[in-house]
């Protein structure tokens, strides 16, 4: 079995307060979860009005396939999110 996890970073300069974050933040949840199949949660910034950090997750029996899905995610989120991408790594384990 295989995870592979993504952790990004993003800044949305459109956000004046948290409800305006939490609203692009739950909007781009919800369509990598339903695009990709992944876990997605904010792990951490929570308290920052214009920064998010997110992780996900894809559990799979490749590490090819689930770094290859991770990319497009963040193909995804460059492309169609709000904000903007600052950073982000992709990594694999094996259990």
């Amino acid at each position: 079995m295989v995870v592979s996890m993504l952790k990004f970073i993003i800044e949305i300069p459109e956000s004046y307060s948290l409800k305006d974050k939490r609203r692009v933040i739950r909007s781009l949840k919800d369509r990598l979860i339903k695009k990709y199949k992944l876990s997605v949660s904010e792990v951490d910034l929570q308290n920052s009005i214009t920064y998010a950090q997110l992780g996900a997750a894809l559990v799979s029996n490749s590490r090819s396939y689930g770094e290859s899905v991770l990319e497009k995610a963040v193909d995804f989120v460059e492309q169609q999110a709000v904000g903007r991408l600052h950073d982000y790594s992709i990594m694999s384990e094996y259990y």
